[in-house]
């Protein structure tokens, strides 16, 4: 860490979480969350409206923590970052209001930033900078994107997307189904180490030969959820117990088998040995364990950061901001708009 790098502040209000992250360079200084899930846990999923309102709650006292766990004030940041999509349109208006206000009172440089190309940036906090071009494999609960990385600062290029559920969706979906709470990728995970995933066959989406030439690098997981549920109901039918266990180890790595498989494909096809996982899913140990293996036989190098850093945070968004202002990125304009539906191809506004 140099004091001469960019002392950067991040906030991230996307989602369900409330984070402040404060980097130089690629040196994490401070990551200050609160998080809202709780509230959203007896509803089985995030509401928009309680979410919005439990930004406006924590950014306060959030920045705070991080300022003081930093060691820093507002007058030594160099730049502020924010999250200005995609996510939920009223969380993110939260986010991008503080961040404007902050940076107007401190007459700081401000940057909105894209919060998929966050969970790429972030790694570098773990792992140093990015190898380019790397291929990204971006889950979530909201997300399941291939991604090409030439220059994270000049933008990404998509190579697939979910065209129904989402990875972390169906793993809340099916958590749900077995009894689980929410979130239901941490349960899942658990439960799956004492079940058999071989015990029952769960459909594997968008991998027959003409998904491969149409889908080559996009997922479906409505229909293994739908899968799931089905086989559930008719163990329930007949009165056999429902061996919860073997049901989430079958399940999850059906959709580790999918990820790790396209991913790798991905880089393959593209001549790149370098793959980084990231979002909330990636924190999953099979995910982590199946991806490591079948890289290792194609030389291919896996990056994810630790689990704390997967999930959503203001550290990501202060790394790609961090790397914005090291590469010379003029800052956005004070009236950017929160963009609910931003598309990856936009690493800032």
């Amino acid at each position: 860490m140099s004091a001469s790098e960019p002392l950067v502040l991040g906030i991230e209000s996307s989602c369900d979480e409330t984070g402040v992250g404060i980097v130089r360079g690629h040196t994490l200084l401070a990551d200050a969350l609160a998080s809202s899930v709780d509230e959203h846990a007896r509803f089985g999923g995030v509401v928009p409206e309680v979410a919005s309102r439990a930004h406006l709650q924590a950014l306060v006292p959030t920045l705070h923590r991080a300022l003081d766990e930093a060691g820093v004030t507002l007058a030594d940041i160099d730049a502020i970052a924010v999250t200005a999509g995609p996510g939920l349109a009223g969380a993110l208006l939260v986010g991008v209001a503080g961040a404007k206000g902050l940076a107007l009172a401190a007459e700081k440089p401000i940057y909105g930033v894209n919060h998929l190309a966050a969970h790429v940036a972030v790694d570098t906090l773990e792992h140093g900078p990015l190898p380019e071009p790397a291929i990204a494999l971006l889950v979530s609960g909201g997300h399941s994107s291939l991604l090409r990385v030439d220059d994270l600062a000049r933008g990404v290029t998509p190579l697939g997307a979910t065209i129904d559920d989402a990875a972390g969706e169906a793993f809340d979906k099916v958590a749900r189904l077995l009894g689980m709470p929410f979130p239901g990728g941490p349960p899942i995970d658990k439960a799956a180490r004492d079940g058999d995933p071989l015990s029952i066959t769960f459909p594997r989406g968008l991998t027959g030969p003409k998904d491969l030439v149409e889908h080559r690098f996009d997922f479906s997981f409505s229909g293994l959820k739908t899968a799931v549920a089905r086989w559930v109901e008719a163990r329930e039918r007949s009165g056999e117990p429902v061996p919860v266990n073997d049901v989430a180890a079958s399940f999850q790595d059906a959709v580790c088998d999918v990820l790790t498989r396209k991913a790798l494909d991905a880089c393959r096809s593209q001549g790149i040995e370098t793959l980084v996982i990231g979002g909330g899913v990636a924190a999953n140990s099979r995910l982590k364990a199946m991806a490591a293996e079948r890289a290792a036989a194609y030389g291919i190098t896996v990056r994810v950061p630790r689990p704390k850093l997967c999930t959503d945070n203001g550290a990501m968004v202060a790394a790609l901001g961090s790397h914005l202002v090291a590469a010379g990125t003029a800052p956005s304009k004070l009236d950017f708009a929160a963009d609910s539906a931003m598309p990856l191809t936009l690493v800032g506004v």
